[in-house]
């Protein structure tokens, strides 16, 4: 059983800066998603098991970095410059997918944390 714990949420202000953490032990692809109200869940970003592979979206490209610390269990997602748009329940996920590679499609998650509010204020 893989046991996700995100942390970092809050309130900002527009333009501030927030930095996620998500415990997560193993050899997985992960992934930070997030879910605004009325809205589906979307994939911001993603990064394969060493870390040598990233993925984001458009939204977030040039603002957000994943990154992770494999000997601390940690996969962090910086967000920078946030905006109000950011404002949303993010989850940290692991895909069930033995790869090498990131994994880009959400079904392919089998492992879900509980989520931490992001809230940016304009």
């Amino acid at each position: 059983q893989v046991q996700l714990v995100e942390s970092g949420g809050g309130l900002v202000q527009a333009g501030g800066s927030l930095r996620l953490r998500c415990a997560a032990s193993g050899p997985y692809a992960m992934g930070w998603f997030r879910q605004a109200p009325g809205k589906e869940r979307e994939l911001v970003a993603a990064l394969n098991w060493s870390g040598g592979l990233t993925y984001y979206s458009d939204s977030v490209k040039g603002r957000f970095t994943i990154s992770r610390d494999n000997a601390k269990n940690t996969v962090y997602l910086q967000m920078n410059n946030l905006k109000p748009d950011d404002t949303a329940v993010y989850y940290c996920a692991a895909s069930s997918v033995m790869t090498s590679q990131v994994v880009t499609t959400t079904r392919d998650y089998a492992y879900w944390g509980q989520g931490t509010q992001v809230t940016v204020s304009s």
